[in-house]
């Protein structure tokens, strides 16, 4: 099994893959590019190949992150080019870093009624993958229903993946703070959860997991992670999802405070405890 964290970039792409190597990570996240906005960087191909060799070397598997203000919703043309634009170069960028692909957010939108969002949603993502050949994949995450009720749900996930022209060029990431917020997991059906998954074929798609602990109660649309001992998820209830029988080799990355009771790297330690069966 693969455990890790979220890690900076500040100091480039092999640096992020060592420091995920020495707090005892074999999987890690990153952000290819400033967090704050959207547009192009500029590869340093050498520093990517770099990182893609040492995790090949040390068994380390990695995932990018799209920067916070993407949206596979823009409500422009002008930002739709942007947006295109940013998710190649995203795609790229992480490609030669020989990471699994790129975590972006399902949409969702309050400016125009949810079937024309799901539409426009779906058309960017094939204006995107229609320009991309690379081995990355566009990984789907699941949102927390803060604001809209879009992007909760496996069948959505599944949907919108199966509607596109290029389902292929698509994964999902499921996040467990974004789940256990939304309602559709309560902490204690997981194996409902997990039997839907299955028979959506929802998991065969699946490449990563944000495993986050939550700060408010189940359903109550708050996208506010925690350390994996300090919310209201419970240590039983996260054990469960990590002996699941469906993700025997999807790596679970932490996104979860680092200055407030435990540091990743004994979180870490705690994911390969709770792991064993």
């Amino acid at each position: 099994m693969f455990f890790g964290s979220h890690v900076s970039i500040r100091k480039g792409f092999l640096q992020a893959a060592k420091s995920a190597f020495q707090i005892g990570a074999t999987a890690f996240q990153y952000f290819p590019k400033n967090p704050r906005k959207i547009g192009i960087k500029e590869l340093d191909r050498e520093d990517a190949i770099s990182c893609s060799q040492f995790c090949l070397e040390h068994n380390i598997v990695s995932i990018a992150h799209t920067p916070y203000p993407t949206t596979l919703i823009p409500d422009s043309t002008a930002l739709e080019q942007k947006m295109t634009e940013s998710l190649l170069n995203d795609l790229q960028i992480s490609d030669t870093c020989g990471s699994i692909g790129v975590v972006v957010h399902f949409g969702a939108t309050t400016k125009m009624d949810p079937l024309e969002g799901y539409k426009k949603m779906i058309h960017v993502l094939n204006l995107v993958l229609s320009n991309w050949n690379g081995e990355a994949k566009i990984l789907i995450e699941n949102n927390a229903g803060s604001g809209s009720e879009m992007g909760i749900t496996l069948e959505e996930m599944v949907q919108i993946r199966n509607l596109t022209d290029y389902p292929e060029k698509i994964g999902f990431c499921f996040d467990t703070c974004h789940a256990f917020a939304s309602g559709i997991w309560t902490g204690d059906n997981w194996d409902e959860l997990e039997k839907k998954g299955e028979e959506l074929q929802y998991f065969k798609e699946l490449k990563a997991i944000h495993f986050n602990n939550s700060k408010y109660r189940s359903g109550m649309r708050k996208d506010r992670h925690a350390n994996l001992s300090a919310g209201h998820i419970t240590e039983e209830q996260l054990k469960h999802i990590l002996t699941s029988v469906s993700l025997p080799s999807v790596p679970f990355i932490l996104e979860t405070p680092k200055d407030e009771s435990l540091s990743h790297r004994q979180e870490i330690q705690l994911m390969k405890q709770w792991s064993k069966r």
